[in-house]
């Protein structure tokens, strides 16, 4: 066996940051890359018409990744001697994850499982969602392979799989990669506390005795707060106990105002709170919009002053404004504006939607503004991560032969029982 008929592993972007992890598995003339996402950086203050190649390579946002990237963009020819068989796949709808999908070459088959690919074009529907695709209007997106979930896709020498996992974005997914010799599974996002921790523990066994097993660590991104006892968080531990929650909450507030917010793309949470809530829940046209382009389902919904309107919504289902601004009992409806015309002493819930925290330099000022009306602020969340035991028991269905931690803060804090641990450097190649 030369080196040529060796599996490598290059480790391109988000190994010490939260998102934005680009890996590549080569054999031969053969090769993958996952994800395609942009780490988020808030701090640095960037819109979207700032985000081009040159900034986004700048600041580490993406990976300097070379032979996938649309010639367009980044002014250098793919080298397709060197490579025959080339694709690329996404995990998840999450942006540190999927949004720089439209900077791969068109040439190059991208893969994602059937929600994901269904769901981003709806998403990118107006151009605020990924960065944008050379030659093209800001509205477009790329085209999204929707892969049958557990079938193998050649890639020259190369198989992938994509296998349903849980994660709060909806339609997460894992991968395992397979060359002539070797297996590789990359997690994505991942937990045990979701809505189908089932699908996890099968995918895990499908990928268990991995010869390198890449996984997400956010849930030790932040050793100091081990320090806070378990017994002072009284918030839901799981997904199932958040619903419950949201359900209790208006039962023991028959007359008050209540509104929430999610993120958009955490849409089987939403799901579940509009199936077992005992008020009429409505949404926000937007977001009843984006359900019925992705999703072909109908929600209840309203429109803020002004706004325009969706041709794809049935009239019948829009509920006032104004009746919604004045309920205090029929209703539990999604706010996203106009904040300071919510009821004194009204309840509002903010469900992991945006802002996302304390990181976020908008998240103070959005958090006083209800205080400063005299509403109850409430953050109701339940993380989208595997926390420490959760990542240790993950590793321990899987005993890979070599771990490589990638997406977190302290990657040196996820240890392996059973095998080798490597912490790879930004552009390092791996050799298997």
């Amino acid at each position: 066996m030369t080196l040529k008929d060796k599996t490598t592993v290059t480790f391109y972007n988000g190994l010490t940051t939260i998102g934005g992890p680009m890996i590549e598995v080569a054999y031969n003339d053969s090769h993958i890359l996952f994800d395609l996402g942009e780490v988020y950086r808030p701090e640095l203050g960037l819109k979207l018409e700032d985000e081009d190649f040159e900034t986004l390579i700048k600041y580490q946002l993406i990976g300097d990744v070379p032979d996938f990237y649309d010639e367009k963009v980044t002014g250098k020819k793919i080298d397709t001697d060197r490579w025959k068989h080339s694709a690329a796949y996404i995990s998840h709808l999450h942006l540190d994850h999927s949004k720089a999908l439209n900077l791969l070459d068109p040439s190059i088959p991208l893969y994602a499982g059937p929600n994901t690919a269904y769901m981003l074009p709806a998403l990118n529907e107006h151009g605020d969602f990924l960065l944008p695709a050379a030659g093209h209007d800001k509205t477009y997106t790329r085209d999204i392979i929707a892969a049958e979930y557990k079938k193998p896709i050649e890639v020259g020498e190369i198989t992938m799989e994509i296998w349903p996992s849980d994660h709060d974005a909806y339609g997460a997914t894992g991968l395992i990669v397979k060359t002539p010799d070797k297996k590789i599974a990359f997690t994505g996002d991942i937990r045990l506390h979701g809505y189908h921790p089932d699908w996890v523990h099968e995918w895990l066994q499908a990928a268990k005795g991995s010869d390198m097993f890449i996984i997400e660590g956010t849930g030790v991104s932040w050793p100091e707060r081990k320090q806070e006892s378990s017994e002072e968080f009284t918030g839901p531990k799981n997904e199932n106990e958040l619903t419950e929650e949201i359900i209790r909450l208006q039962n023991a507030n028959p007359k008050r105002q209540i509104t929430f917010n999610t993120y958009p793309t955490n849409v089987e949470r939403l799901l579940r709170i509009i199936s077992d809530s005992p008020r009429k829940v409505v949404l926000h046209a937007k977001r009843a919009h984006l359900l019925k382009q992705s999703l072909n389902k109908d929600f209840p919904f309203y429109y803020l002053p002004g706004e325009a309107k969706f041709d794809d919504l049935k009239p019948e289902l829009e509920v006032s404004y104004d009746d919604l601004i004045a309920d205090d009992h029929q209703y539990l409806w999604q706010a996203v504006a106009n904040y300071d015309q919510l009821q004194e002493g009204g309840l509002y819930i903010h469900s992991n939607a945006e802002p996302l925290g304390d990181f976020d330099p908008a998240y103070k000022p959005f958090v006083e503004q209800f205080a400063q009306r005299g509403i109850e602020y409430l953050a109701l969340r339940c993380s989208g991560h595997a926390d420490e035991a959760e990542l240790k028991e993950i590793i321990s269905e899987v005993q890979p032969k070599l771990l490589v931690p990638v997406h977190t803060l302290h990657p040196e804090l996820e240890e392996n029982p059973y095998g080798k641990r490597i912490l790879p450097e930004r552009g390092q190649i791996v050799t298997l």
